[in-house]
């Protein structure tokens, strides 16, 4: 695999930095530095997440607004790839490269964005066995007993933008991104090419009719990769035992990408997900198109209104953009 691997760092523009701070370190980041005016974790990959106060983490032209992460640096696995990923740039906006050797820009909705040389660290887990009926691999052994949750990568960030389809138009064209999932009516999903996770960033439609959503370019949520479900859990009693409010939606799993989700209001802006057991893509992958409901949730703890009646059973796959026929060579 080459180009993007994955993100580098997230920065946050926030309202009260030692407030947002303290979430984080509830939330399980690891905390390197804060002195009250900014902070910086560092996660086991090597990401790292910079909690700022809005005025300082805003770029001049952008387009989004609100608290939350103003900016995602992208990470390349060498100085090659970064040159060449900066030539395309250069092709359709303007790119400015610090001191470091980071290039900044601006995408199409006027989200902030970066370039950076990313030696990223591969992580492994090690969660218990699993048995099921007839089926056993943990024999005489307890589960492990988790303290908190420790999250050790960044999977992925969502924004609220005007046209999604565009949005990843623009990803696909300029940065190589894949397409992973459509969401009908609601977003698309899309994939560095660097990384096989399920997606590394999704657009939401802005204007669809949920609290938060007014139409404006917005930061929704970050997910943070944990181990397992008993890591997400207990992060999440965590949380609640240090006084943060409690997730709207509750533990669910999602059936676009499998995963194991749980979204907490976060005082740095949108929300912060823990998240495990999600799918893995190559290249080889063909994308589908999902009823929205359908694809939201195989379960949710807290049903929603809009999501309480049982979903259409409505998934297929994208026509015309990778192979739907053993005879299409499909998309690259």
């Amino acid at each position: 695999m080459s180009g993007i691997n994955g993100i580098e760092t997230i920065i946050y523009g926030v309202e009260d930095v030692p407030l947002c701070t303290r979430y984080f370190t509830d939330f399980g980041l690891p905390l390197v530095s804060a002195d009250g005016k900014a902070a910086l974790f560092e996660l086991e990959e090597g990401s790292s997440v910079v909690i700022r106060p809005l005025a300082d983490a805003v770029t001049e032209g952008q387009r989004l607004v609100g608290y939350g992460v103003q900016k995602v640096i992208w990470g390349v696995p060498d100085q090659k790839h970064h040159d060449r990923i900066v030539a395309r740039l250069r092709a359709v906006t303007e790119v400015s490269i610090d001191g470091e050797g980071t290039a900044h820009f601006l995408d199409c909705d006027g989200i902030p964005a970066g370039i950076r040389v990313y030696p990223k660290r591969t992580v492994f887990g090690a969660p218990d066995p699993v048995n099921s009926l007839g089926s056993i691999h943990r024999l005489n052994q307890l589960r492990k007993w988790k303290l908190k949750a420790s999250p050790k990568t960044i999977q992925h960030v969502v924004y609220q933008v005007p046209d999604p389809q565009a949005s990843w138009q623009w990803y696909h064209d300029v940065l190589q991104f894949r397409l992973s999932d459509i969401q009908r009516g609601f977003g698309i999903f899309a994939r560095a090419p660097g990384t096989k996770d399920h997606h590394s960033i999704y657009w939401l439609k802005s204007d669809l009719p949920f609290p938060g959503l007014d139409g404006k370019i917005r930061f929704n949520h970050a997910n943070f990769g944990v181990e397992d479900i008993d890591e997400v859990m207990v992060g999440a009693n965590v949380m609640e035992r240090r006084g943060w409010q409690k997730s709207t939606w509750g533990l669910g799993r999602h059936r676009i990408a499998s995963a194991i989700f749980l979204y907490l209001p976060c005082p740095a802006g949108g929300e912060a997900e823990y998240g495990c057991d999600s799918d893995m893509l190559d290249d080889s992958w063909v994308p589908r198109s999902w009823d929205a409901a359908f694809g939201t949730m195989t379960f949710m703890h807290n049903l929603q209104p809009w999501i309480f009646d049982e979903a259409p059973w409505d998934v297929g796959y994208v026509d015309g953009v990778t192979p739907a026929r053993k005879d299409h060579k499909g998309h690259r």
